[in-house]
């Protein structure tokens, strides 16, 4: 049992997977909509007040499959309330958002039994708003093609639902804009990763806070400080941005490539004076930065340590934090740590592809959230009260990997 209290008259959508096999306190309208034949589940006008039938085992290729459940919703941050079990069965669920966001880790029932938790999900559209006729800029952010076609800029809530026996009895949405924001500006190291075995410690970050907190992730592979400007995405995170909200900064990874001269940045004078932008936009709108050191390569040298690859730019971002008394993560040092304890031989595991020691795996993702999510606990800011830990950690990690790449 878990979660916030959810207001029946702030409660948008409600739906109901099997009529009566909830547990108190869940009340419904009839089903009105019909379950679909496809696994694209049901779909709603938005606006409207109906319930619907929920689609789960129903709706999945084979009995006890995974299931994805969508729904079109104005951009914004949502409360999703979810009613775990059958009443048949026992049953294991993780829980997914958008394109590959972790939200839940194993969630365990028994025959007859049931479970409740809660998530936090933000949604984000390209559309920014637009600008005076006399004044520069546009009416969208500049996605790339790969965006364009995915779940991750869209006014539609998209929830997987996977794992060994996954089994959704109901399901309760809210908007919940009031809820503070953690909105992750980054590369590649950072992005939700649409593609397997590809992943990101911002994808699986979402999992390590309960409720009470939502995860924005903006970060895009490719992307620098530069870029991330130019092609006005932090223009849509300071759009969107209020007082309470956060912004995780972690670029490093392209600033220093000299050989892409639009957004090469020096380490001690450009690419300090662009975070100190970054900073200072954040507390303008009395949100809080927090600057992370890029997480290292995975190249081993012959003592068995791990080779710097990101030369000034860590030292830094550590020494500009100190200056601007700003919270610091220092994730280079912690995946640091993680390869070298690993080891030369094994470190290759939490990567994507052979010989690219820099994009992650879903292991080696969810071993770096943890590691941020650690700081989090550790750094004296009020986020810290909504870290929760996974259950099994390491027990999961396998069962994510698998459920990431249906």
């Amino acid at each position: 049992m878990g979660g916030a209290a959810f207001g029946s008259d702030s409660v948008r959508f409600r739906f109901d997977c099997e009529p009566g096999s909830a547990e108190s306190g869940w009340t419904f309208s009839e089903a009105e909509f019909p379950v679909p034949e496809s696994p694209e589940s049901v779909s709603l006008e938005t606006g409207s007040r109906k319930a619907g039938s929920f689609p789960a085992r129903a709706a999945a290729p084979e009995p006890g499959g995974p299931f994805r459940f969508s729904l079109p919703l104005p951009e914004g941050s949502y409360r999703v309330r979810i009613c775990f079990g059958d009443a048949r069965s026992e049953s294991s669920t993780r829980v997914f958002s958008q394109g590959r966001r972790l939200m839940l880790g194993e969630v365990l029932t028994g025959p007859g039994k049931f479970a409740e938790a809660a998530i936090a999900v933000n949604l984000r559209t390209a559309r920014l708003m637009p600008p005076l006729p006399t004044a520069p800029g546009a009416d969208c952010v500049v996605l790339k093609d790969s965006e364009k076609t995915g779940r991750d800029w869209a006014d539609r809530l998209s929830l997987l639902f996977s794992g060994p026996h996954p089994c959704v009895s109901a399901l309760e949405i809210e908007a919940a804009d009031e809820l503070p924001v953690i909105y992750l500006a980054g590369d590649s190291t950072v992005a939700d990763q649409e593609s397997p075995p590809y992943a990101s410690w911002g994808q699986m970050l979402p999992a390590f806070f309960g409720p009470g907190v939502v995860v924005a992730n903006h970060a895009e592979s490719g992307e620098t400080l530069k870029s991330f400007i130019s092609g006005l995405r932090l223009a849509k995170v300071l759009e969107r941005m209020k007082p309470g909200d956060y912004l995780f900064i972690q670029f490093g990874h392209n600033d220093q490539k000299a050989e892409w001269p639009q957004t090469y940045l020096k380490a001690e004078t450009t690419y300090r004076a662009y975070l100190t932008v970054y900073i200072a936009e954040a507390r303008l709108r009395g949100a809080t930065p927090v600057l992370i050191t890029s997480c290292e390569r995975a190249r081993f040298g012959t003592d068995g340590k791990i080779i710097p690859s990101h030369g000034r730019y860590p030292d830094a971002v550590r020494a500009l934090a100190a200056e601007e008394r700003v919270a610091l993560i220092d994730l280079e040092k912690m995946s640091r740590d993680f390869y070298e304890s690993m080891g030369p031989d094994l470190a290759p595991r939490a990567f994507a592809m052979p010989g690219d020691y820099t994009h992650h795996n879903e292991f080696g993702a969810m071993e770096l959230a943890a590691c941020v999510a650690s700081a989090v606990r550790n750094s004296g800011l009020p986020l810290a009260v909504h870290i929760r830990k996974l259950r099994n950690f390491r027990d999961q990690v396998i069962g994510i990997q698998t459920d990431l790449r249906h």
